[in-house]
């Protein structure tokens, strides 16, 4: 015996409407998780907006400012850089954004090219002031030391090595580091930061004779050149000669200087030597994304904050610190004296 069936059942199924998300669905989802600071859920969501509606340059510029967040600056000029090409002045913001990119990455010269050009194509556009405030931020360091640090013919080269020897020294592979850095004081000798890490990278494989004598007569043809400084009062406390890292040490408690690298490596060494006062101070005065997210800034303000009396905020210090570099796990915790 055969049953018909249930024209019920029938209506029903047809009358099923499949849910089909558009581009603008998982855009707003990601808006959410980036207002959340979930920024890889951010980065999932908006990928995969792009990928349902490749032809809406809202959802790459927004994307790109989540890896500006994250620090990932060569990836948002990369999804930018594609805007521009395909829509122009029309979207004059990738501009801005793209300068402000250039800017923390330390390519000074590409930062104020595009910073000017942003400023060509809009009038009284979102980021008029910040643009003009970034020109003037760029004209007012000295001549002296943008030819020094970043005035090199082939700046993309140079971005290679620094972020290939930065990794290195970041995750402590002193061996693979080293050959880096010398290959760049060998091609861009102008970039004096090199040495110094060189330096650095050879007392940690013990070579701690050679390191110092290095630094001491890069300190004699310099002698406030504020690397040379802590890398020497750095290795003095290793070897526990403390006389003579105070010595080095106390010059630099007056100096404030303008770039994040130092502010940071001063910051460090007053961690190292005790000076947990002045250290949480100059921790908190750093800004630079790149900077706050290196493994020297989680171990040594979270120990300064645990010996200044703040435990839960050197905790969280820590963990965030052992979620990029595992291996700082191994050392112990923030209640640790360098």
């Amino acid at each position: 015996m055969t049953t018909s069936p249930n024209p019920a059942a029938t209506n029903e199924k047809t009358n099923i409407i499949p849910f089909l998300p558009t581009g603008n669905f998982y855009f707003s989802h990601g808006i959410h998780a980036f207002k959340k600071r979930r920024f890889n859920a951010a980065v999932k969501w908006l990928k995969k907006a792009i990928e349902i509606s490749p032809d809406e340059p809202l959802y790459s510029c927004q994307l790109s400012v989540v890896y500006t967040e994250v620090g990932s600056y060569h990836a948002a000029n990369q999804l930018l850089s594609e805007v521009i090409v395909q829509y122009g002045e029309q979207y004059p913001d990738c501009y801005y954004l793209m300068a402000n990119n250039y800017a923390h990455l330390g390519l000074l010269n590409d930062a104020q090219k595009y910073a000017e050009k942003y400023l060509d194509y809009t009038d009284d556009g979102d980021f008029e002031e910040a643009a003009k405030q970034l020109l003037g931020m760029l004209n007012s360091l000295e001549e002296e030391e943008i030819e020094e640090d970043f005035a090199f013919d082939d700046e993309d080269e140079l971005l290679i090595y620094q972020e290939t020897a930065f990794y290195h020294l970041e995750h402590e592979e002193w061996d693979q580091a080293l050959p880096v850095l010398q290959e760049m004081m060998e091609l861009f000798p102008e970039f004096s930061l090199a040495k110094h890490k060189y330096a650095y990278a050879l007392f940690q494989i013990g070579e701690h004779a050679e390191a110092i004598e290095l630094e001491n007569a890069w300190l004699k043809k310099d002698h406030k050149n504020i690397h040379s400084l802590v890398n020497l009062a750095c290795f003095y406390l290793a070897e526990q000669q403390e006389e003579r890292a105070i010595s080095l040490i106390e010059p630099l408690r007056n100096v404030y200087p303008m770039h994040e690298q130092q502010k940071l490596a001063i910051a460090e060494t007053l961690a190292r030597a005790g000076y947990y006062n002045e250290a949480v101070d100059r921790f908190r005065a750093l800004r630079n994304k790149q900077v706050v997210r290196r493994r020297s800034y989680y171990k040594w303000f979270s120990i300064s904050c645990y010996h200044t009396g703040n435990p839960s905020r050197a905790l969280q210090l820590w963990e965030k610190g052992c979620k990029q570099f595992p291996k700082l796990s191994e050392e112990g915790g923030p209640w640790i004296r360098g």
